[in-house]
């Protein structure tokens, strides 16, 4: 299929509508559209056009997701050509901690997506699967994610376990829709909590002010309960391990926002203004150079899906995690 055209006149129903809001509930690409259970990935497609500067509004290239939209306005969309139905392999470098016949536990890097979705439809964590692993069988029910059981996000390092079975992907997703998974994660925050663990039990759900985030206070909220144990305090920020009693989409960022001690580089939900730190150098610059959050899945364990022996696996911070809190202690220290 070839790259095709959008036209639509903005009705009164879409009046004061974000642009990408707006487009993902009218455009249907390839598919995707905003109605199904990856309207997500359908918002992160369009803002996507919106950037690429194949989105024009009344006659001129708009490249802000955010515009708000008249009624009236003329919208012109560029829409390229889909991607392959399938994910191809792609000689993607990946650090794989474990692999057998029936599962492979990679440590993922902050900045790689686990699976395809529109916006990122090649090199994704599954595309370096599918070339790492010959023998892998492509399980489930979505091809355009096969294997994937549970993930973390894109700018979230650590570890992972993908089914490369059949067998294996029954055990794993009923392990991961009980809950029973291992997972313990290390996130860097702003501030420092009073108590010296607790936890976190607030909904989390769709945002009202903007749907492409999540909120406590957002739509149809869900529970949502998240652990934590301070493990060091430093000059304005801590290291916290954080335990999730529940699987929401960017709980742990959101939780931690709402406590009052946001995740240091993190965009969305945390804090990249680094000020309180300007007479320390070393602490700024190693705090600037965070590729994303500062959050890692450091622990991973499960019951093997073919020999019921428990499996645990750990994998230290990436260097720029590691860097960051060898300057906050160094503040310690001193």
């Amino acid at each position: 299929m070839s790259q095709r055209s959008f036209e639509d006149i903005v009705g009164e129903e879409h009046e004061r509508f974000r642009l990408d809001v707006y487009l993902a509930e009218v455009i249907e690409v390839g598919g995707w559209t905003a109605g199904s259970r990856l309207r997500d990935a359908s918002r992160s497609y369009v803002k996507k056009l919106i950037k690429d500067g194949l989105v024009r509004v009344n006659g001129g290239v708009c490249t802000r997701p955010g515009r708000t939209m008249t009624a009236g306005d003329k919208v012109n969309v560029e829409i390229p050509a889909p991607p392959p139905a399938l994910p191809q392999p792609e000689n993607i470098p990946i650090d794989i901690v474990y692999q057998d016949s029936e599962v492979i536990v990679v440590n993922k890097p902050s900045g790689l997506v686990v699976h395809p979705a529109p916006g990122h439809f090649e090199g994704t964590l599954v595309n370096t699967v599918l070339f790492h692993c010959p023998d892998f069988q492509s399980p489930g029910t979505d091809m355009t994610r096969p294997g994937i059981v549970h993930r973390i996000d894109r700018f979230t390092s650590g570890l992972l376990v993908i089914a490369k079975t059949p067998r294996a992907f029954a055990s794993l997703s009923e392990q991961a829709r009980e809950h029973a998974f291992d997972r313990r994660y290390l996130a860097l925050v702003r501030g420092e909590f009073p108590e010296d663990c607790g936890r976190i039990n607030v909904p989390i759900g769709r945002s009202i002010s903007d749907p492409s985030r999540m909120s406590v206070t957002g739509i149809k909220g869900r529970e949502a309960v998240t652990r934590f144990e301070v493990l060091e305090r430093f000059v304005r920020a801590c290291l916290v391990a954080l335990v999730l009693e529940t699987g929401r989409t960017h709980q742990i960022r959101v939780h931690l926002r709402f406590a009052g001690h946001p995740v240091l580089g993190d965009p969305v939900y945390g804090s990249t203004d680094y000020s309180a730190w300007k007479h320390d150098e070393r602490v700024a610059s190693a705090l600037a150079s965070l590729h994303g959050q500062a959050l890692h899945a450091e622990r991973l364990g499960f019951i093997h899906p073919r020999t019921g022996q428990e499996m645990r696996f750990t994998v230290p911070p990436p260097p720029d995690f590691a860097a960051a809190l060898d300057a906050l202690r160094s503040l310690v220290s001193c």
